[in-house]
């Protein structure tokens, strides 16, 4: 297991344990997802973190660079409330329709933060799809190319 894998696991673990006890997880996703997608892409590990030197969790207009490519990653984990499914993809539009970004990946986990589904969009192919969008869900991020999704 690799360090950055290892990482993920204690912070899941770490998140998990909290959300028992205080009732609401902490906001891990977006990190997560950001790795997630990285590997996902084939980006190393070391690139990786040699990409996040003086990078912010709020850095404008992308989340990393790989291969000429600068890619924005969004995500969504169910609440974990019995049942509990997701319906809305995080609408952060201002930030994804500025399209300082050249590759759009969805990443949809379940409560345990464990992959179920990606997708992804270049910037052309969303602003096509969703440029007047006011809510999306799951099922128009399905429109994206299939880079994971669980059974398939």
């Amino acid at each position: 297991m690799s360090k950055a894998e290892n990482l993920r696991e204690k912070l899941v673990t770490v998140s998990l344990e909290w959300q028992d006890y205080f009732g609401v997880a902490p906001s891990i996703t977006a990190a997560i997802s950001e790795l997630d997608a990285a590997k996902i892409v084939g980006m190393k590990e070391d690139e990786y973190c040699a990409g996040g030197v003086g990078r912010t969790a709020v850095t404008k207009d992308f989340d990393f660079k790989h291969n000429g490519l600068s890619y924005q990653i969004t995500s969504n984990r169910p609440s974990g409330n019995k049942g509990s499914l997701v319906t809305k993809v995080s609408q952060k539009t201002e930030k994804k329709r500025r399209f300082g970004w050249d590759v759009l990946i969805w990443i949809l986990y379940d409560r345990a933060y464990n992959m179920q589904e990606a997708w992804q969009f270049t910037a052309d192919e969303y602003r096509k799809e969703f440029a007047t969008a006011v809510r999306l869900s799951p099922d128009h991020m399905r429109r994206g190319r299939c880079l994971f999704r669980l059974g398939k």
